[in-house]
């Protein structure tokens, strides 16, 4: 069997499953989150408020379309208190990238307690997708608005991003090494099996399923798509 016929089964296999997830309804209600990061590491409160704010902001607005009085009212304050905490939108957006991309990171090096590359692999992307279903809010919002972001802090996530496809690519490597993957173009396939965890946060809502149960379907998909 060639692989371009895997490659083909291992789509028409994701769509029939996902067909099989509930309909999303429209109107996204941004503000669901499935299981809310804990930001209690932000003070004082009136700061946790305003980043709690601009996640959902962001989140249904886009950063260019949110103010700074919008942030305000949705923390229950004046848009000048806002100053007093950050300097400016985008130093939010940079505080809830920041953590956002940590979190995820911490989540991958979590999953990976060794094993053989396929076992590894599946944990990962597995651990990975449920992930960015169950945070689906602040993932939109840390992966779809990195642009927003100044150079300088833009690169500082940028390292934690790399960090990231590290340890997908590690395993793929791994994989390779011992005969287990078919991988002729590495960094193409880090960035195709990391897509597939990361767009979940585009469409996801709880009305979608359990995210356990799609990262369980996808860690399917991620493996027939390298295994020799």
């Amino acid at each position: 069997m060639t692989r371009s016929i895997v490659g083909l089964r291992c789509v028409r296999f994701v769509a029939k499953r996902l067909l099989s997830f509930p309909r999303v309804v429209h109107g996204v209600n941004v503000s669901a989150v499935t299981d809310s990061l804990d930001w209690d590491h932000v003070e004082p409160p009136a700061a946790r408020r305003l980043v709690q704010g601009a996640i959902d902001a962001f989140a249904e607005r886009g950063f260019q379309a949110t103010t700074t009085r919008d942030i305000a009212s949705r923390a229950g304050m004046s848009p000048a208190a806002l100053y007093v905490h950050y300097p400016s939108k985008e130093r939010l957006l940079f505080e809830i990238s920041l953590y956002g991309h940590n979190a995820a990171l911490e989540i991958l090096r979590s999953a990976d307690t060794g094993g053989a590359p396929a076992d590894r692999l599946r944990s990962l992307v597995a651990a990975f997708t449920a992930w960015h279903a169950r945070h689906h809010t602040i993932a939109h919002v840390v992966q779809y608005e990195l642009n927003a972001l100044s150079p300088e802090h833009l690169a500082e996530v940028a390292t934690i991003r790399r960090a990231i496809s590290a340890q997908i690519e590690q395993v793929l490597t791994d994989g390779v090494q011992d005969g287990s993957f078919a991988v002729p173009d590495l960094p193409g396939t880090t960035l195709a099996v990391l897509s597939l965890s990361i767009d979940v946060a585009r469409w996801y809502t709880p009305h979608r399923g359990d995210p356990d149960a799609l990262g369980k379907l996808y860690a399917d998909l991620a493996h027939r798509m390298v295994q020799a």
